[in-house]
């Protein structure tokens, strides 16, 4: 059978895999610790359940607006007025079945074949696929530990050629959980001043989980760029709500129509029981979300401590998400392995603990250890890590 070329030319979520495997070993009856998915262990809040059981009792379960019902738009544009100070319309927000189909919308109505895309390294392991799929070329531009896996304006520049159409900030990063900034963000965005063509995708779904410093955005640093500047969001980490699948993008309306455009030939509207549970989530009280961070700060504290203290590990404390991504080459080249899929493969076989490769973010030789899970199960997870590298 002939598959089609855009197919062979990407290759499946990395992370998604490592869960996955992590399942398959579970059912055969091995005791894995799974720290590879990026979904909050908190369950969603009642207020918010209670919103979706609600909607369905009063028959809120037909099709919707493709670009989402009215009262959630509203929603969204009170968040991001409060939260950040952006004022939107809307005609300016597309709400789509998580915000992973925001960002692939983004690329397949606004990138064409031989569009050039910069994707700071680590980054998130959809990214270059998603730009494939439209045709695009990635263009990676890398920061690593020693640069606190934050690019400079002068990298940013020098990434930038005639072909760059897009570029793509994600801030607390997925996976090293790294926040720019605000004068960081105002010299990128100083750069991007000097290119009027170049579109920003400033991925903000990590915008709630900080627990050093505070969120910052490129547009409340250099407002000019707001004509040319896609926000994206959503409800799954903030509110624990991953498999409700509701994400948002906003922005100028020259821009959004084309991403309804394509949403309306794919998956249309977004469910619309998690729709309204949206509303509740965004306008209900929101003091849970510190609780939560204050575990996570908790747990990061508790993680880098253990990797810290093993032979060959160079980590540095994360500022938000919950991710740690040390780098392992130590680890590797004590122990002979050839490479950081060597070291992934062997914590999940012998020390029964899976993690992500950070080579599936672009960076060879580090780990990504997910702490959105409980204390008892990182103690044990490092427990074991710490004797299997030992």
């Amino acid at each position: 059978m002939k598959i089609a070329q855009r197919v062979q030319h990407v290759k499946p979520s990395p992370t998604l895999a490592v869960t996955q495997r992590a399942e398959e070993l579970k059912r055969q009856g091995y005791d894995i610790i799974s720290l590879g998915a990026g979904e909050p262990d908190f369950p969603t809040p009642d207020h918010i359940c209670y919103a979706a059981v609600q909607a369905i009792t009063h028959g809120k379960t037909y099709y919707t607006a493709v670009d989402g019902i009215s009262e959630l738009k509203q929603a969204i544009i009170q968040k991001f007025a409060r939260d950040n100070q952006l004022n939107y319309k809307p005609e300016q927000i597309v709400v789509s079945t998580g915000a992973k189909q925001s960002i692939y919308n983004a690329m397949q109505a606004l990138i064409e074949e031989g569009d050039e895309v910069i994707i700071p390294v680590p980054y998130w392991v959809s990214y270059p696929d998603m730009v494939k799929l439209a045709e695009g070329v990635p263009v990676f531009v890398h920061a690593d530990l020693s640069q606190n896996f934050k690019i400079t304006p002068a990298q940013l520049a020098a990434a930038i050629t005639d072909k760059t159409r897009m570029v793509i900030l994600n801030s607390p990063s997925n996976p090293s959980g790294a926040c720019y900034s605000a004068p960081e963000l105002k010299a990128l965005g100083e750069v991007l001043l000097q290119h009027p063509n170049i579109i920003v995708l400033s991925d903000d779904i990590y915008e709630s989980i900080i627990w050093e410093g505070q969120f910052h955005h490129i547009l409340n640093q250099v407002p000019a760029l707001v004509d040319r500047t896609l926000v994206l969001n959503g409800v799954s980490k903030a509110y624990s709500m991953t498999g409700w699948r509701i994400g948002y993008i906003a922005g100028a309306f020259e821009l959004i129509q084309p991403i309804k455009t394509i949403q309306s030939q794919s998956t249309s509207n977004a469910c619309s029981i998690a729709q309204y549970a949206s509303v509740a989530a965004l306008n209900g009280h929101q003091d849970f979300i510190q609780d939560w961070v204050a575990q996570f700060k908790t747990r990061h504290d508790f993680v880098v401590a253990a990797l810290q203290a093993i032979d060959g590990v160079e980590v540095k404390p994360s500022q938000g998400a919950f991710y740690s991504f040390p780098n392992m080459q130590g680890v590797i080249d004590r122990l002979g392995l050839q490479n950081d899929l060597e070291l992934a493969d062997l914590l999940l076989t012998q020390a029964q603990v899976a993690a992500v490769s950070g080579s599936a973010f672009g960076l060879e030789g580090y780990l990504r250890f997910s702490f959105a899970t409980c204390m008892e199960n990182l103690e044990k997870a490092f427990a074991s890590i710490q004797k299997v590298l030992a």
